[in-house]
């Protein structure tokens, strides 16, 4: 169906550009305000052909402008000025992410096998990780549709908790949550926090500890 005009002969024809002057990273839409001067132009963070990394107030984008069945100027095939596709270097992450994931679960394989970490352990992490998996699928999708999303901080707590490899998974899997510096470093903290105290209670010091939470 062709677009209305109601908003000018420029809806859904030619590239604008603009800048981005709202943005609800949280919430995953925005407005832009465009160069050639009218109304501002709804955003989605689905409109965008590619990303490299999330998008930040300021930016400017290139996109076509079109009227929703709301009638909302909206933007549709969004990119960042300046931009380009990178797709040798993008793999690059997934198949890192799926090594880590691969090393840890052998790890943790080999442990129960040896007789070094109790059968348990190894179901807690394959559970926990599942769930963080769902979860970063669910924000996903959430995100897309505008609905309420999952706080970051249920996100790394479940990390924290040792399902950090389900949500590294995830975020290569759904390109979800891997530009946002601040949430990364957190995310990286998670990680270090979570080997760290499961070699502490592997230790002698924390033997007891998991002696009492895994009995015999």
């Amino acid at each position: 169906m062709k677009a209305s005009s109601k908003h000018g002969p420029a809806a859904g024809s030619t590239r604008q550009k603009g800048k981005l002057t709202r943005w609800h990273d949280d919430r995953g839409y925005g407005f832009i305000t465009p160069f050639s001067g009218g109304k501002r132009v709804f955003l989605h963070i689905s409109a965008f052909e590619y990303r490299h990394r999330r998008p930040l107030t300021g930016d400017v984008l290139t996109y076509t402008r079109v009227t929703d069945t709301r009638g909302r100027l909206t933007a549709r095939a969004v990119s960042i000025a300046g931009m380009r596709k990178q797709g040798q270097t993008r793999s690059r992450g997934p198949v890192s992410a799926y090594a880590v994931t691969a090393l840890v679960l052998m790890l943790l394989i080999l442990g129960v096998f040896s007789g070094h970490l109790p059968a348990p352990v190894l179901f807690y992490y394959l559970l926990v990780g599942a769930v963080t998996y769902l979860a970063y699928y669910f924000d996903k999708s959430a995100a897309r549709a505008g609905h309420w999303r999952t706080r970051e901080s249920t996100l790394h707590l479940l990390s924290l908790a040792g399902g950090w490899p389900g949500a590294l998974l995830a975020q290569v899997r759904f390109r979800h949550k891997t530009r946002k510096q601040p949430f990364r470093a957190l995310f990286l903290t998670t990680v270090v926090l979570n080997g760290a105290l499961l070699g502490w209670l592997f230790s002698a010091p924390g033997k007891p500890l998991l002696q009492a939470i895994l009995p015999e």
